[in-house]
């Protein structure tokens, strides 16, 4: 089978398209017949090894999973013996953040992984960008913010895929939501539900006194420090980028005053909890309670193209890769 790999870090150039044995599933595997991928940041962080932090979990020296990609939507195409879950011409979709493998042709997973029915309705492409950044945004959202009908939100980044995943569940749990992003990606948020849109380019959100019930930070462009005064007393700050920084505010604040710094690491979740996450969302999508964002399709053979442009930060919703190109409206 055709895989997209690269087994040295560096620029998009390190990344190509080669032949490897095709998986076969042992007892309790299923084998996926891959149609569509996305390429998220995540995966660039990984291929370029930036920041050097990431180098703990993809390899100290070289990459650990030569195949990047976690998310991806398909058909069965095998199983083992033991699988009792789904059978040959199921359409699936699912992620797979333990050994990634989506940029390819076929991928495999235990019957018990992070896998669900195909949201009914949704080409393969539309299934891989519902599920890029939702997976992200709604434990944030849900479990950390506890938003409710009511309170108000302010998303900076949010014409990305997480961004965009989270003014939709926003709207979806009642809140005022605030988008801060480019004019250009003006309309876009709006469309999906945002209230009021900032423009960073000419106003700085963080000036504000005393607004928001959450401030919800999914790019690497503020901090708790800058945002904290635009915060309710009781507030919540939620941040997607990990530093050494907000780890010592998310202590200090756990212990001391009223404003809150949080992350979390949803890709550690447990199978099951993703499992069941994923089929909240592919419900919400199957109902047209949630869209997919598409920024760009590229066919699988420019993978590196895709790369480019997520690291640009231009990116607006999801960069999907094509990898077996069919539509699939069920």
């Amino acid at each position: 089978m055709k895989a997209m790999t690269y087994y040295s870090y560096g620029a998009p150039e390190v990344l190509a398209l080669d032949d490897v044995p095709k998986p076969v599933p042992q007892e309790n595997e299923v084998l996926v017949r891959n149609h569509a991928s996305v390429v998220s940041a995540v995966d660039v962080q990984a291929r370029a090894a930036d920041p050097a932090i990431t180098r703990l979990h993809f390899g100290l020296v070289k990459p650990k999973w030569p195949v990047l990609g976690a998310t991806f939507s398909g058909v069965v195409d095998s199983v083992g013996g033991a699988v009792t879950r789904f059978k040959p011409g199921d359409a699936v979709s699912g992620v797979n953040v333990a050994g990634f493998g989506a940029h390819a042709e076929y991928i495999l997973l235990p019957q018990d992984g992070v896998i669900t029915a195909t949201p009914t309705g949704l080409t393969h492409e539309q299934t891989v960008a519902v599920f890029d950044g939702s997976l992200t945004a709604l434990p944030f959202l849900r479990d950390h913010a506890q938003l409710r009908r009511g309170q108000s939100i302010l998303i900076n980044g949010a014409s990305g895929a997480v961004g965009t995943a989270a003014v939709q569940l926003a709207k979806y749990y009642g809140a005022t939501v605030t988008a801060v992003c480019s004019a250009g990606n003006a309309t876009l948020v709006r469309s999906l539900g945002a209230d009021t849109v900032i423009d960073y380019h000419r106003t700085d959100f963080t000036t504000a006194k005393n607004t928001y019930d959450v401030i919800f930070n999914a790019v690497a462009k503020s901090s708790f420090r800058r945002s904290r005064g635009a915060l309710k007393k009781t507030g919540i700050y939620l941040t997607t980028v990990p530093s050494p920084t907000i780890l010592a505010e998310m202590f200090w604040t756990s212990r001391f005053g009223t404003r809150k710094a949080v992350i979390a690491f949803t890709g550690l979740a447990k199978p099951a909890a993703m499992t069941a996450d994923l089929k909240f969302i592919a419900g919400l999508a199957g109902s047209g309670q949630y869209s997919p964002v598409i920024d760009t399709v590229d066919a699988f053979e420019d993978a590196a193209a895709a790369h480019r442009h997520v690291a640009s930060g231009r990116k607006a919703g999801s960069a999907v890769l094509a990898i077996h190109p069919q539509a699939m409206r069920r």
